[in-house]
């Protein structure tokens, strides 16, 4: 019996896989369970054509990163601080304002992805990095300066 499984079964195959198993097996088990629909013909086309669907969509998200990466690579973004003595700022620049003044130049990234290379407690220039996805970790330049 050839059947196409919905989800991973151990010692069998993966999500997507087209096997061959006994009448039994199948009939009794994998399908009663969700774990595999019969391979018909429709069914097999049915399956193609959500896998090239899939493809598509990871491959525009891709290039998606990518565009936004590059754009975070030539983005540096200013942070005003009210500062003490010895221009000491109060307090520390959290990766939440990195995100908020990223936020005003209509780039949006969610803040866990910003992460800083070093605790900001100065005026000066620093970078922070962006985790979009896999490999892609565009680096922002980040100028902390003294509010007016």
């Amino acid at each position: 019996m050839k059947l196409i499984l919905k989800e991973n079964v151990e010692k069998l195959g993966e999500a997507g896989d087209l096997v061959d198993v006994k009448d039994g097996y199948g009939r009794n088990y994998l399908i009663p369970q969700g774990k595999a629909t019969l391979a018909t013909p429709g069914a097999i086309r049915q399956f193609e054509h959500l896998q090239r669907q899939a493809a598509l969509r990871a491959d525009l998200s891709v290039e998606a990163a990518k565009e936004l990466a590059q754009q975070l690579e030539t983005t540096s973004v200013t942070i005003p601080v009210t500062v003490g003595e010895d221009d000491k700022i109060h307090g520390t620049v959290t990766n939440i304002q990195v995100a908020e003044a990223l936020e005003e130049r209509d780039i949006i990234i969610d803040r866990r992805k910003i992460s800083l290379d070093q605790d900001i407690k100065t005026l000066g220039e620093y970078t922070a990095t962006v985790d979009l996805m896999g490999d892609l970790n565009p680096k922002v330049k980040v100028w902390v300066v003294k509010e007016d």
